[in-house]
């Protein structure tokens, strides 16, 4: 009997410990920050993606100049 006891308080104090959790999740103030949040990191990966197609462009286009230089030599 006092194990079942046992167990059952248990249970009822890991609710009473998540609801404040379960319920952060519900709130206005935690839908704000995590939409915030989300946009934040889109914004980062957009600039991120900018940077590296730049880094790609920038070599491409410095190696067809210097063989359009060397073919008007030629």
């Amino acid at each position: 009997m006092s194990n079942s006891m046992g167990i059952a308080s248990a249970f009822v104090l890991s609710s009473l410990i998540l609801s404040p959790m379960a319920m952060a999740e519900e709130s206005q103030t935690f839908v704000a920050h995590n939409s915030a949040r989300a946009q934040a990191y889109e914004q980062h990966q957009a600039e991120m993606m900018a940077k590296a197609k730049d880094a790609t462009q920038a070599p491409q286009a410095a190696a067809s100049e210097s063989r359009s230089a060397s073919e008007k030599d030629s």
